[in-house]
């Protein structure tokens, strides 16, 4: 029998009373685990230091336009027909099977088969009309966060339009008369729908070919869950203790990671449907805040930014020009939301010589795994052997060309290249000039 995640850290981290644990006390569990294991079991499948290959992203355009489509980084855009002058789109909420990393599935709520769903990508003055189905085992509702239309189309089951309850399609129609970076949840059960991952992006272009050209436009809708090592389901009840951060249902380094030229104009629209707020930070570029999800800020009034704080339910919207190459970190800051499940509630023994203990508490505590004497770089190169539950991420994956990143969650990295293919393949890890690489001093 599997461990909660917090009997094991907070039961781990009494050493002094180790000898007393009892076999009976320790196996104590009441969450949703995954089946098939028993007490002290190991998985025959480690999760490997996992290394992303981001596929080809060939710039696509917007339908009549020759404005970049958004890339939702490890993501799609969700396709529509023309029917009478109205684009028309397919929304279905249903549980998902959601592939965090390669190792770690979560069974989630979402749209179309991912968690978050798809990116709805329209332009302004398009009349759209979604049809929404519901395959959940519950009633629920869309809310089209940000976006102006008529309030019985703002999709607050009880309020504005009644409850799309199990088995029925609702549609939802009205003229966008905005642009900018906006998103798409549940209002009836949110904070259970929402927490389980219900949400998705959606994206107004300017009607105007001349407003907000950019080269290389990308979308990240950032989420934290609560998913206790051994376990497959989400947490609604969680508030705050969160363990798992992602971008677009990923963690790092299963993340996409941004391709684009030098020289290129960018975007990134970041959406945040979590409980946290994260400031969002850029290495090697400085950003300008350009919109909010009440739509764009006027030139006069962007600032400049390394790090954007992107509160709850809030977008923002930012660019800048891709003018240094190599490869940059993106990535909230704060600290524990780059790390994974194993990474929270670690016992502290900074400091403390374990070697006499460790093993005794192991034989009760199978995977035992508390932070390290010297700190935790130790436990980042041991990420591929930790012997921790099935299904749950080691604290850090992440290995780039000089060895461990010491990175997981919320992480990604943007690629700026002098010479890329025309489809905009990954090229690998970046190769410094001579003289431009950090030295050790003998």
């Amino acid at each position: 029998m599997m461990f909660g995640r917090r009997k094991l850290l907070k039961a781990a981290g009494l050493i002094g009373a180790a000898a007393g644990l009892s076999r009976s006390a320790a196996a104590q569990h009441d969450r949703t685990q995954m089946p098939g294991m028993r007490m002290g079991e190991q998985p025959a499948d480690r999760l490997p230091a996992m290394a992303t290959k981001t596929p080809a992203r060939s710039t696509r355009f917007v339908e009549g336009t020759d404005r970049p489509s958004v890339i939702t980084l490890s993501g799609s855009t969700l396709p529509y027909v023309m029917k009478d002058g109205v684009k028309e789109f397919r929304l279905v909420c249903e549980e998902v099977v959601q592939e965090f990393a390669p190792g770690m599935k979560v069974k989630a709520w979402g749209y179309n088969g991912s968690a978050p769903g798809p990116t709805i990508e329209a332009v302004e003055g398009d009349r759209v009309r979604i049809l929404v189905t519901n395959k959940l085992p519950e009633r629920t509702s869309v809310h089209w966060h940000g976006i102006l239309l008529p309030s019985g189309m703002d999709g607050v089951g009880g309020l504005s339009a009644p409850h799309i309850e199990p088995g029925e399609t609702y549609a939802y129609e009205f003229t966008l008369r905005q642009h900018g970076t906006n998103m798409y949840h549940p209002h009836g059960d949110e904070m259970l729908q929402q927490a389980v991952g219900a949400m998705g992006m959606f994206v107004i272009h300017p009607k105007d070919p001349a407003i907000g050209r950019v080269d290389r436009d990308f979308a990240v809708l950032l989420h934290a869950w609560a998913v206790h090592p051994g376990t497959y389901r989400p947490d609604p009840a969680v508030m705050l203790d969160h363990d798992i951060w992602t971008m677009n249902g990923k963690v790092f380094p299963a993340i996409e990671h941004m391709i684009v030229r030098t020289g290129e104009r960018v975007r990134i629209r970041i959406g945040n449907l979590s409980m946290h707020e994260h400031p969002m930070h850029i290495h090697g570029h400085h950003m300008w805040v350009v919109g909010t999800d009440a739509g764009p800020i006027p030139e006069s009034g962007r600032w400049p930014e390394a790090s954007v704080q992107v509160p709850v339910g809030t977008t923002r919207t930012v660019e800048f020009i891709a003018d240094n190459p190599g490869d940059w970190a993106f990535h909230c800051h704060k600290s524990h939301h780059t790390m994974n499940q194993m990474g929270h509630t670690v016992p502290n023994m900074l400091g403390v010589n374990q070697r006499s203990v460790a093993g005794r508490i192991a034989t009760v505590l199978p995977g035992y795994m508390p932070m390290g004497e010297t700190g935790m770089s130790e436990m980042t190169d041991m990420a591929g052997m930790m012997k921790g539950p099935k299904n749950t991420l080691p604290m850090m994956a992440g290995t780039g060309p000089y060895g461990p990143l010491e990175m997981g969650g919320m992480f990604t990295v943007m690629k700026v290249r002098d010479d890329l293919a025309p489809d905009y393949a990954d090229p690998g890890w970046y190769k410094a000039p001579a003289g431009t690489v950090a030295w050790k001093v003998s």
